[in-house]
């Protein structure tokens, strides 16, 4: 995958088909320690901790309409190929963890991408699970929180195309003001 949003996408995925109901996303970018770093986490049914090691291999996957599962593998080859890993802490049960760090300044560090179109998507398409995507940056952070926005909608459906876009340029606009690196 060529933009790291894609790769937060495929693990948000993961989480759904886990049912989880609660997912959040993190984001830090950190200049002292030049790293990029990811946490996508949910209360899903978890992982078994014998398949722990084994879902970022290609050819492991729970999916039952297709043998291959390229997503944490090629996250886990993203993250390497800069300096960085890849962890997975799971609870059967409580749900998992997914921790991606990334060398924020190497040459081989996808882009972000369309982050603010995937958090406004999750939003809009998946309403009975609470999104919460935090973007925290050497100048500030940011939080987008569905439960609050779903409150501030006042009865507008969050499902709206309108509020879609009114989410994207939000998220944008506040991405701007703590100087994300794209």
């Amino acid at each position: 995958m060529k933009e790291l949003a894609l790769h937060i996408l495929d693990i948000v995925n993961n989480s759904i088909t886990a049912r989880a109901t609660h997912i959040t996303i993190a984001i830090e970018e950190n200049l002292s320690r030049d790293s990029y770093l990811i946490k996508v986490i949910d209360n899903g049914k978890g992982i078994e901790a014998d398949m722990i090691d084994k879902v970022t291999d290609p050819f492991i996957t729970s999916r039952t309409t297709r043998k291959v599962g390229l997503g944490l593998s090629l996250l886990k080859q993203n993250a390497e190929r800069t300096g960085g890993y890849l962890r997975l802490e799971s609870t059967p049960g409580k749900g998992t963890t997914v921790e991606c760090c990334l060398g924020l300044s190497n040459f081989d560090r996808p882009a972000i991408g369309d982050i603010s179109g995937v958090v406004a998507m999750l939003a809009g398409s998946f309403t009975d699970i609470d999104f919460v995507y935090s973007h925290h940056t050497d100048v500030g952070q940011y939080l987008f929180d569905t439960k609050e926005i779903k409150n501030a909608l006042d009865g507008v459906p969050i499902t709206d195309p309108s509020v879609r876009r009114f989410l994207v340029e939000m998220i944008d606009e506040n991405l701007a003001e703590i100087k994300i690196i794209r």
